[in-house]
């Protein structure tokens, strides 16, 4: 069974629309054992929980339960490098422009370098950046949501 890391945007997706909130419910349910949080995804969370009650609400539904069965994904040195390493080959084969990177895609490629370093699907729907990103580093990236079996 795939191990699986989930994008930012699909949390934050799941705390506006009740539809995606059981999608996403849904997905933890039939995936619990193989889903991991990425530190990089908890930053993003709670620097965009602007209220307090949003801020707990995040801490508890989406990050807690992950620190409780420790599988929050942390990002070394060496994966800190490679998310360099990427962003330096998309400036240099002329697929970003030096100055149009921002922070968000850096942590994008974090997530894409954890992923790959860990052998974990990741799940977005930000085909964007992660497709850009896929043509220097062979990430496997799925769309929400797979389904159970897979």
């Amino acid at each position: 069974m795939p191990r699986y890391v989930l994008d930012t945007n699909l949390y934050i997706r799941a705390t506006r629309d009740e539809e995606w909130s059981r999608a996403l419910e849904r997905f933890y349910w039939a995936f619990a054992p193989f889903v991991h949080l990425h530190s990089v995804v908890a930053e993003e969370m709670l620097a965009g929980a602007l209220h307090p009650a949003l801020e707990r609400r995040t801490q508890e539904r989406f990050i807690a339960p992950f620190e409780a069965v420790r599988r929050v994904v942390i990002p070394g040195h060496a994966t800190w490098k490679r998310a360099g390493q990427m962003i330096a080959r998309l400036v240099r084969d002329k697929k970003l422009s030096p100055g149009g990177i921002g922070r968000g895609f850096v942590n994008d490629c974090l997530l894409a370098a954890s992923a790959r370093e860990h052998g974990f699907v990741l799940i977005t729907d930000n085909t964007r950046d992660f497709d850009l990103i896929r043509t220097v580093e062979p990430v496997e990236v799925s769309p929400p949501w797979p389904e159970a079996g897979r």
